[in-house]
């Protein structure tokens, strides 16, 4: 029997999912579910479920479970505090005695989170009852806190083990509503970061809840004015009735300029308008839709991302263990389908999953359609008559996809599982690493590839779960961060296109889906020879040349200087920019201005590598013998964690994943104290002393760290600078940048390589 199609599970064929039984299912009983209006993604809602049992009633010890996704981050069940959020009850129409219980990973994936509802004494009869009451807001709970991102058909699945037998049927009609976006708070103004002139473009408009929800503005007229010449630009427009965004296209700077469009008080990125050898196009290469562990459709998830997000391209990286024959065939079938050159493309692909003992996550893109997906393990799909085509090491998994009749790249990334290159690493297929996603961020990755020889380019992608690719607020569960992207400096917005860039490695990458234009030369005295690939694998030079940009590959290298050269162009002001030869740390470059009375205090790093990386901080940071205003969070996603100030003290809560969150406020002086308290750190140090330098203290873990420092009063959003660099003559030179922004972005530039 194949699962229900009614459930709203994409994809549903048999074993794409947990296999609950189906043994007389139509008759074990009923679940219904009151209200069934739509619910703000967010907020508090109570709901009661009633389970009403069916011809074989309930026995003593059996029970109820009520699941949620896995990816979920609606609030965890509790049952001892009628007067916080989340209080679960639960009542049987007969008196019997229940017990609750909650388990966050206790049913299979991705059902995992998981309610139960047990018979501990006594048992029901048929058309007998159990009333569950989510949110039971009668002891003054706000109710249960709903996931904070929208979903047209949430379910609390229900499923039931009436036989107590521990074998829990999976009913057949379940209860279903849709998590709408609530008001729009934040608005976004994006144009691409850089065309030549004449060449097309759009501008996409979008409104945010606080959850980061494309939410619908109201139907009405909007001014729009641009800083340089648009032509094509209205002056205004009327926004569409119910739309969660517009785009306007056919938008064309005609002369050289560098230009943002103002849409009523909100700007938009700049934007370069200049001739380039080639065009920056924005992609999030990494998300997860429901026929995984993600949410919603593979096709919901590239409309998101061609026209919410606005990003240029995308690829789908559905967990192998979980992809059935026939999931992969309809993957296949949207690929096809979405990808439309000049527009929108869509990479095939697929998340290698194995296991970390066994290399790790790794993430497989193809130029084109009717490749062979290599599976890391069968650990959910029932058929095994594929099964000869499985890699279960990632060593297999190299040596299968150098077999592969067309190109084929392979992106070592970090998620519930971190690829460990030192197991294996393919310098043929494995060009980039990914050091940014919603798990977190992950700079140690580009050290381990330096450490084992690799000349990789540098990516960030979302790894969303939740629907967002392109556009991935983290929510409130285990993701610590929003999502990044990849600036592809490609020729052109093809499948073809964007897979040169990616093979050349010539890309840069952003934290928060930031579009923040950059550019980076590195120029030599003497001209040396230019590679494509990797010359540690054998292939004759591609060319002479003695400029490099990023990704570039120059061996035989003579000269024992270079001469770097970057600029920087972004929405928010920069905080700092870091210089790089591999993990050496050559200068911090800052912006002209000298420091002035904003106080940032930050917070950062992870445990350590694994899934349970999340660093919880709680505590207090003070201000003494002063005062502060104006104090604001920075990467504060999580709004269920505390942050409340007053004129002197934040009493605060955060989670960091390998990034960082901050405190920023204006000072009215330096005359007192800092003071900080919290589980991981206690430091005190003078306000004045910070006007010299950084102040850091270090808490073990991997980056874990707390710094305290000053800003500018005005921050500079352009930076443009030259340096001189020393190379080394024993080793690798791989010079690059990491660029860090007040609005808590960050940027990576992909490494030139400068090899002896």
């Amino acid at each position: 029997m194949t699962r229900p199609r009614h459930l709203g599970i994409p994809n549903a064929f048999p074993g794409h999912t947990a296999h609950f039984t189906d043994y007389r299912a139509g008759e074990i009983g009923t679940a219904s579910l009151t209200p069934a209006g739509p619910v703000e993604a967010g907020s508090h809602a109570s709901f009661t479920l009633v389970f009403t049992a069916g011809r074989f009633g309930m026995d003593d010890t059996g029970s109820l479970r009520i699941c949620t996704r896995q990816v979920s981050d609606t609030g965890a069940p509790q049952f001892t505090d009628p007067k916080a959020a989340n209080y679960v009850t639960a009542t049987a129409s007969n008196g019997a005695r229940l017990a609750l219980d909650f388990n966050p990973k206790l049913a299979m994936r991705p059902w995992s989170r998981t309610l139960t509802v047990s018979v501990v004494r006594g048992y029901l009869a048929p058309g007998e009852t159990i009333t569950v009451r989510l949110g039971d807001t009668s002891g003054g709970s706000p109710g249960l806190r709903m996931q904070t991102y929208c979903e047209p058909e949430f379910h609390f699945l229900v499923l039931a083990d009436v036989f107590a037998t521990c074998n829990w049927a999976l009913l057949p009609e379940q209860p279903s509503l849709a998590v709408v976006p609530g008001p729009p708070v934040r608005k976004l103004a994006i144009l691409p970061t850089q065309r030549a002139p004449g060449q097309e473009f759009a501008l996409l408009l979008r409104a945010d809840d606080r959850w980061g929800n494309p939410a619908p503005l109201p139907a009405g007229r909007h001014t729009l004015a641009a800083s340089a010449a648009i032509a094509g630009l209205p002056d205004s427009f009327d926004w569409p009735e119910g739309a969660r965004a517009h785009r306007i296209d056919g938008l064309r700077a005609d002369a050289a300029a560098e230009l943002t469009v103002t849409w009523g008080d909100t700007i938009s990125n700049p934007m370069r308008a200049a001739p380039a050898p080639a065009t920056a196009y924005w992609a999030d290469l990494h998300g997860q839709s429901g026929e995984s562990v993600g949410t919603g459709t593979i096709d919901a998830l590239a409309r998101y991302a061609r026209d919410l997000a606005g990003v240029d391209a995308i690829c789908h990286q559905g967990n192998d263990f979980q992809i059935t024959p026939q999931g992969w065939a309809d993957f296949n079938r949207a690929f096809a389908e979405f990808d439309q050159p000049g527009r929108f493309v869509f990479l095939p692909g697929y998340e290698w999953s194995g296991n970390t003992a066994l290399g790790g996550d790794r993430n497989v893109i193809f130029p084109d359609e009717g490749r062979t997906i290599r599976r890391s393990s069968h650990a959910l799909i029932e058929d095994l008559a594929d099964a000869g085509t499985d890699a279960l090491d990632v060593r297999a998994l190299h040596r299968a996809l150098r077999a592969e009749a067309g190109p084929v790249l392979c992106v070592p990334h970090v998620g519930g599982r971190y690829a460990d290159l030192h197991y294996a690493h393919d310098r043929m297929l494995e060009r980039a690493v990914e050091v940014h996603s919603d798990w977190g961020t992950f700079d140690w990755l580009l050290a381990d590839a330096f450490a084992v020889g690799a000349r990789v380019g540098i990516v960030a992608n979302s790894d969303g779960h939740k629907g967002r690719q392109g556009a991935s607020h983290p929510g409130a569960s285990q993701f610590g961060s929003y999502g990044g992207l990849t600036c592809l400096l490609a020729p052109e917005l093809s499948r073809a296109g964007v897979f040169d860039a990616l093979r050349r490695r010539h890309h840069y990458a952003t934290s928060n889906a930031a579009r923040i234009h950059a550019e980076v030369a590195v120029t030599l005295a003497h001209e040396a020879a230019l590679h494509i690939d990797d010359p540690a694998l054998g292939g004759p030079a591609d060319g002479r040349a003695a400029t490099a940009g990023m990704g570039d590959i120059l061996a035989g290298v003579a000269d024992t200087t270079a001469t770097f050269q970057a600029e920087i162009m972004a929405a928010s002001a920069i905080e700092r920019v870091q210089l790089f030869n591999r993990t050496e740390l050559l200068q911090v470059i800052r912006p002209a201005a000298a420091p002035g009375l904003r106080l940032r205090v930050v917070w950062e790093g992870s445990e350590y590598r694994g899934r349970g990386r999340e660093t919880r901080w709680n505590g207090t940071i003070a201000v003494r013998g002063t005062t502060w205003h104006e104090p604001r969070a920075v990467n504060r996603f999580n709004l269920d964690h505390l942050f409340i100030t007053d004129a002197t003290t934040l009493h605060f809560q955060g989670v960091t994943t390998g990034g960082f969150q901050a405190l920023d406020a204006t000072l009215s002086d330096l005359a007192g104290k800092l003071v900080i308290d919290t589980n991981l750190i206690q430091a005190e140090v003078k306000l004045a002393d910070l006007h010299d330098g950084e102040q850091v203290w270090e808490a073990g873990g991997l980056g874990r760290r707390m710094r305290a420092f000053l800003l500018p009063d005005t921050g500079a959003k352009t930076l443009n600078f030259v340096r001189q660099v020393a190379l080394s003559v024993t080793a690798d030179n791989a010079l690059y940048l990491r660029a860090t922004f007040e609005d808590g972005s960050v940027l990576w530039t992909s490494p030139v390589y400068l090899l002896r």
